[in-house]
């Protein structure tokens, strides 16, 4: 799977995990110096509390276009050290 966003890949991984729907990439497949950490915050009643991450490519930065789960609860364990995409980050294969 690729994670692209203002024409440049992102993240890239065939180690993806679905959950409702969206790709939770490893921490590790994103290019270096395209995440940057926001004080975003929400909360999923099952996954637990989510951050957030701005994406920046091609000298423009998407705010919040990433979210993770530092401590996500047990039934979400499957997504520890991944992060998903959207605001218009193009997932594909």
């Amino acid at each position: 799977m690729k994670a692209i966003w203002n024409g440049t890949v992102i993240a890239e991984s065939d180690d993806t995990v679905v959950v409702e729907g969206n790709h939770y990439f490893p921490l590790d497949s994103v290019q270096p110096g395209v995440l940057a950490e926001t004080a975003t915050h929400s909360v999923c009643p099952w996954k637990g509390t989510a951050s957030y991450y701005s994406v920046t490519a091609d000298g423009q930065t998407n705010v919040d276009a990433a979210w993770f789960y530092p401590t996500p609860k047990d039934a979400a364990a499957q997504i520890k050290d991944r992060l998903a995409f959207w605001k218009g980050v193009q997932v594909t294969s």
